[in-house]
């Protein structure tokens, strides 16, 4: 028994058992002359013990790439990431690069598997997306030895670019849009309890500091706790707000898909909208623009999202940026204002 760890050994656990760097480790498995034999047989020693195997991809770096890069989202069910694949698949075209792409369903094990799975040696890179994992995850990240841009709230500070988008902002400004409507008593849809990173808590953080710079009273009451993000979640949080009878005069879901399904649910209790209760989402999802009223949300710039993600890949792949530090990028994003909040008048 050497005493390892399940699972796929890092390059960086070799480093750390041989009493070398990374980049020593790269060295030796890759060939590279002028190391002494001392060193390298440390190194060796350390693979055997170990059961290191090579990532195919560290040799595709400087013997020909692939071409393929992996796109790693939580579900595809969720319209925001279908549309975040479509748009990194045609900016990666535009690269001449291919997106192969995994669904981990927001599971620890499946985003753990990702990073150290097979499908690595086939890629040359790869853009992720975690869920389950959080901030206390980021040693994980540690010794991966290919491109990574990473997405989204749960994990910061890691080693690897990142590209997130400005949800307390966002939000903050979302809950603006529907307090310039003369509305006082604002719902939140899709919270999630005892969340302290995470898209949800952002938002739900955003949606606090408008009404606090308006001076209008914080009701936990109106929060309404969703779990997945879906249009069925958004329809049952709505309809308990409702029979909970707050006196509710709008609605920020936390998501489109959250916010059509209180649409849904409005339309139903033959609620009018905006008349009675104004709705406005986030992530500017095309079926907003044909809902019935059509939705008004937040463009958290999933565009730019995606084509930041993958220059910043490229250039890690071509080996440009080597020596540069990680990167961290924050999208920009627009109130996209439709007939769920403003009726008949003209968009803003």
């Amino acid at each position: 028994m050497n005493g390892r760890r399940s699972g796929a050994v890092t390059m960086h656990e070799v480093a750390a058992r041989a009493g070398v760097s990374i980049k020593t480790v790269s060295n030796v498995v890759n060939g590279y002359p002028y190391i002494r034999d001392s060193t390298r047989e440390k190194v060796e020693l350390a693979i055997a013990e170990l059961g290191y195997q090579l990532n195919v991809t560290a040799r595709n770096l400087r013997r020909g790439r692939t071409g393929l890069v992996g796109l790693a989202v939580p579900e595809l069910s969720l319209p925001y990431f279908a549309e975040l694949a479509d748009s990194v698949i045609r900016a990666a075209e535009a690269r001449g690069l291919t997106v192969l792409i995994e669904q981990t369903g927001a599971v620890r094990e499946r985003e753990l598997e990702v990073l150290r799975g097979q499908r690595r040696q086939f890629t040359d890179g790869l853009i992720y997306s975690p869920l389950a994992l959080g901030p206390d995850d980021v040693g994980e990240l540690e010794g991966i030895d290919y491109p990574m841009v990473l997405l989204g709230e749960r994990i910061f500070g890691g080693p690897a670019d990142h590209v997130t988008m400005r949800n307390v902002e966002a939000a903050k400004a979302a809950t603006q849009h529907l307090i310039d409507q003369g509305r006082r008593r604002i719902a939140v849809v899709g919270a999630h309890a005892g969340e302290s990173v995470g898209s949800a808590a952002l938002r739900v953080q955003g949606y606090v500091a408008a009404l606090e710079e308006n001076g209008l009273p914080y009701d936990p009451a109106l929060v309404g706790e969703a779990g997945l993000w879906h249009r069925a979640t958004g329809a049952e949080t709505m309809a308990r707000l409702l029979d909970a009878d707050l006196g509710i005069d709008a609605v920020f879901g936390l998501n489109d898909a959250l916010a059509l399904g209180a649409l849904h649910t409005l339309h139903l209790r033959r609620v009018e909208v905006p008349g009675e209760i104004a709705v406005i989402g986030f992530d500017d999802i095309d079926e907003a623009a044909y809902a019935a009223p059509t939705l008004s949300t937040v463009n958290p710039g999933r565009e730019q999202i995606a084509a930041t993600a993958v220059d910043l890949l490229v250039d890690r792949i071509d080996g440009a940026q080597d020596d540069r530090p990680f990167r961290q990028v924050v999208a920009d994003f627009s109130i996209v204002a439709r007939e769920s909040t403003i009726g008949d008048a003209a968009h803003v």
